[in-house]
C-alpha cells in the first residue's frame, strides 16, 4: 500500500508549483506599458530641453533689451548736448555777423588802421570759436543718428524676437497639452482594455471548482488576476471586485490600492508568525479562500473619506467590511467578498 503521508506531501508539493508556476503572456502584457512610459520620458526629456534652451535665449533677449535701454539714454544725452550747444553757437553767429558788419566799414572807411587790425583780430577768434562748436555739433548730429538707427533696429529686433519667443512658448505649451492628452488616453485604453481582458478571463464557474481544495492551496489557474499587479482573487470576488474598483476609479480617479488578497498556505504561516495574535491561524484565514483584502490609499484608516465611501457602497458589489476588524483587532483595511457567516 502506498504511504498516506507520502501521497498527501506530493500533492502538496504539486499544488504549489502550480501556484508558483509563471502565466503566459504576463511579459507580453507588459510591452505595451513599457512603450508608453519611454514615450512619456522622451517627451518629458524633449520639454525639459525646449525649456533650458527657451531660458537661454529669454536671457539674450534681456541683454539686448538693456542695451536698448543703455542706448536710449545715450541718445537723450546726445540731445540735451545738442541743445545746451544751439544757444552759443546762434550768439557766436551772431556776433560774427555784427564784427563782420563793423570790420568792413573800417576796413573800407576812413578808420584807423589799428582799429582796423583788432577788427580782424577778432573776427579771426570768433570764427574759430564758431568752428569748434560747429564741428562739436557735427559730431553730436551724427552720434544721434547711430544711436537712432540702433534704437531702431534693438526695437525691430526684440519685438520680433519677442513674438518668436511667446509663438514658441504656446507652442510648447499646446504641444505638452496634447501630449498629456493623448497618454492619458492611451493609457486609460490600455487599462480599459486589460480590465476587459480580466474579465473575459475570469469564469464564474471556477469560484465553484476552487472550493474544493483547502484553504490557502487553490491552484492560480483556479483564482482570478486583479487590475492590480499579482494580486487574485476567487472568480466571483474578483468579478465583484471589478465592479467595485471601476465605481473606486469613478470616485477618486485611480484603482484601489491593494496589500493582499489571496494568501497561500506559506503566506499565511508566515505573516501568523510576524503577527501572532492577529493573524487569522494558517488553514482558516479568508485570504486563504481568496475572498478577502487588505486594502491601502486611505482606506486603511478608519473614518477616512475612502473608508467612507467603501462602508456606504462595497456591499452594492458584494464585499463588507467584517464586524470584527471594527474591533477585534482593529483592521481597517480588511474587507471580504460574500456574508458575515
Amino acid at each position: 500500500m502506498p504511504n498516506p503521508r507520502s501521497a498527501v506531501l506530493t500533492a502538496v508539493l504539486l499544488v504549489t508549483a502550480v501556484i508558483v508556476a509563471p502565466q503566459p503572456g504576463a511579459a507580453a502584457q507588459e510591452d505595451p506599458v513599457q512603450e508608453l512610459r519611454r514615450s512619456a520620458s522622451q517627451a518629458r526629456a524633449d520639454l525639459e530641453k525646449a525649456t533650458k534652451q527657451m531660458s537661454s535665449r529669454q536671457k539674450e533677449l534681456a541683454r539686448s533689451q538693456e542695451k536698448l535701454r543703455t542706448t536710449l539714454q545715450d541718445l537723450a544725452k546726445a540731445d540735451a548736448e545738442l541743445d545746451r550747444i544751439r544757444e552759443p553757437l546762434a550768439r557766436l553767429a551772431n556776433a560774427a555777423y555784427q564784427q563782420t558788419a563793423s570790420g568792413s566799414m573800417s576796413i573800407f572807411g576812413s578808420g584807423d588802421a589799428t582799429d582796423s587790425l583788432r577788427h580782424s583780430a577778432d573776427m579771426t577768434h570768433i570764427a574759430a570759436q564758431q568752428q569748434a562748436l560747429v564741428r562739436q555739433a557735427d559730431g553730436l548730429h551724427k552720434r544721434r543718428q547711430q544711436l537712432v538707427s540702433t534704437s531702431q533696429d534693438l526695437q525691430s529686433r526684440n519685438a520680433v524676437e519677442q513674438t518668436r519667443l511667446q509663438q514658441e512658448i504656446d507652442g510648447l505649451k499646446a504641444k505638452s497639452a496634447q501630449l498629456t492628452k493623448d497618454l492619458t488616453a492611451k493609457l486609460r485604453q490600455l487599462e480599459a482594455d486589460r480590465e476587459r481582458k480580466l474579465r473575459a478571463s475570469c469564469d464564474e464557474s471556477l469560484a465553484a471548482k476552487s472550493r474544493e481544495f483547502p484553504n490557502g492551496l487553490i491552484p492560480a489557474k483556479y483564482l482570478c488576476n486583479l487590475p492590480q499587479k499579482g494580486e487574485r482573487l476567487r472568480a466571483d470576488a474578483a468579478l465583484g471586485f471589478y465592479k467595485l474598483n471601476s465605481a473606486y476609479k469613478r470616485r477618486f480617479g485611480k484603482n484601489m490600492c491593494v496589500t493582499d488578497s489571496y494568501r497561500s498556505l506559506a503566506d499565511q504561516q508566515r505573516v501568523y508568525v510576524q503577527r501572532p495574535g492577529f493573524a487569522a491561524v494558517p488553514g482558516t484565514s479568508n485570504h486563504g479562500k481568496g475572498q478577502a483584502l487588505d486594502l491601502c490609499g486611505g482606506i486603511q484608516y478608519g473614518g477616512s473619506v475612502q473608508f467612507n465611501w467603501m462602508e456606504a457602497n462595497a456591499r452594492k458589489y458584494g464585499w463588507f467590511h467584517p464586524a470584527w476588524a471594527y474591533s477585534n483587532p482593529y483592521e481597517p483595511w480588511h474587507w471580504e467578498f460574500g456574508t458575515e457567516n
